[in-house]
């Protein structure tokens, strides 16, 4: 997944769309990405577009998302606004003809995710949810060990995640507007982290606790798999847990040690074994580069979609957030009732 392209291959070009936090830290990433050529940035207005194009050097400064999908040296996009403007400016680009990673969650909702995954397949365009946690190489190494059956058949996975923030009734965790909540902004690793290793759930049910502007705040999840394994999930926006994820198997268990959803490091525990630890620090870059190789791998491959983060695992996982808001009550004003 993260081969040099070879040297008579022309580097995939891409544009980032939002100048916020996350597309900084993509950006920075994707210097470490080999065969990346940053060549422009979109923005919804021109000063904050130049702003951004000075910081990192993009030559092509655009003042709308749309300008930018139009933009005719541009081979992908990396979608980084707030969710709730994810639907929209990924059907821009893929109206465009572009290949388009958005950043996680996918949508603000399964509706608008099959919007775009619909809009993708019709018009033969690449797109993948930037789960970056997937292609980070520990994470890789989990799913080989996995693999290799050493833990046995998998019965239980847990997963926590959470960070305490300052209430703000406008910022995007907390406005219903900006699709805040906890489920959303953080819930979304967990799950996929379960997705990943058990599948889609068949049962769904979840606890939360709703702060002064009625978005999840904090939550309990549990899931239940057609194989019998469950899975137990926390996520809080209130305070700093430890976020580990441990997988446990009839033979043994892995247990990523802390902040899974960004790992360098995993134990695995073999019944009647000595515990081996990997660790796998980065050597270069800030991690958000292996999401944008395995983009390039898969155009380089002519996959329109990513194996080991398809558009119907993104859909699902988005299927189960809403079944989770709906038990708790929790809707954006965008939705319709």
């Amino acid at each position: 997944m993260t081969d040099s392209p070879s040297s008579n291959q022309r580097p995939i070009r891409w544009g980032i769309l939002g100048t916020g936090r996350i597309a900084g830290l993509f950006t920075t990433g994707l210097a470490s990405a080999p065969g990346a050529e940053l060549v422009a940035v979109g923005s919804r207005t021109q000063e904050s577009a130049d702003r951004f194009g000075e910081q990192y050097g993009i030559p092509h400064r655009h003042s709308s998302y749309a300008d930018l999908a139009a933009d005719p040296d541009v081979d992908a996009i990396y979608v980084a606004t707030p969710h709730p403007g994810h639907k929209d400016a990924t059907l821009t680009c893929i109206a465009a003809g572009k290949a388009v990673l958005c950043e996680k969650p996918f949508a603000l909702n399964v509706g608008e995710a099959t919007e775009m995954v619909e809009a993708a397949r019709s018009r033969g365009t690449f797109l993948m949810e930037a789960m970056w946690t997937r292609f980070r190489p520990p994470m890789v190494k989990v799913r080989e060990v996995l693999g290799s059956g050493v833990i046995g058949d998998v019965q239980l996975v847990t997963a926590n995640i959470g960070w305490k923030s300052q209430f703000d009734p406008e910022s995007r965790l907390y406005a219903p507007e900006l699709g805040g909540g906890a489920l959303l902004d953080g819930g979304v690793y967990p799950l996929s982290f379960v997705s990943m290793v058990l599948g889609a759930p068949s049962q769904v049910v979840g606890v939360a606790e709703l702060g002064g502007t009625q978005v999840d705040e904090q939550a309990a999840i549990s899931l239940l798999h057609s194989s019998g394994a469950v899975a137990c999930v926390g996520v809080t926006i209130r305070a700093n847990p430890i976020s580990l994820a441990t997988i446990v198997g009839t033979a043994g268990r892995i247990q990523i040690d802390h902040d899974f959803h960004k790992p360098e490091s995993f134990t695995v525990f073999v019944d009647g074994q000595d515990p081996e630890r990997h660790d796998l620090p980065l050597s270069e870059g800030n991690g958000y580069q292996f999401e944008a190789i395995e983009v390039m791998r898969c155009l380089r491959e002519g996959l329109l979609e990513s194996p080991v983060m398809p558009l119907d695992e993104s859909l699902t996982i988005m299927r189960t957030m809403d079944t989770l808001r709906e038990q708790w009550g929790v809707r954006y004003p965008q939705e319709s009732e």
